[in-house]
């Protein structure tokens, strides 16, 4: 399944982008690429992600959020990661990205405190 991707403005400075499908190398994945400046340059500073869709992850799609993060670090926003399961949990586990990254069980759960 290709890359889906839907983003919504939940607070004046937060946005949800909702992924579903493979988050791989390809032209899907430029998708989100070209999404998170657009977002950050329209005054979003915290961007939560849900993943309970994601079925595939690969060292691009973890780039995007190493990119991201990096990104939001320098403005004081926060980027935090819902509903990730499986094996798409599993590969921030494996890569210790789970150590950096804040991680949810969903979307409501990551939206709460942030405004």
């Amino acid at each position: 399944m290709a890359l889906a991707v839907e983003h919504e403005d939940v607070h004046a400075g937060t946005s949800v982008i909702t992924l579903r499908g493979k988050l791989m190398l390809g032209e899907e994945c430029t998708k989100l690429e070209a999404l998170v400046p657009q977002l950050l340059n329209s005054g979003r500073k915290n961007l939560i992600f849900d993943l309970s869709g994601v079925t595939h992850i690969d060292s691009t799609g973890m780039g995007r959020f190493i990119d991201t993060y990096s990104r939001l670090a320098p403005m004081g926003g926060q980027m935090r990661l819902a509903g990730a399961t499986g094996a798409v949990r599993d590969s921030f586990r494996v890569t210790r990205l789970d150590t950096v990254f804040s991680f949810y069980p969903d979307v409501e759960a990551a939206c709460e405190g942030l405004r």
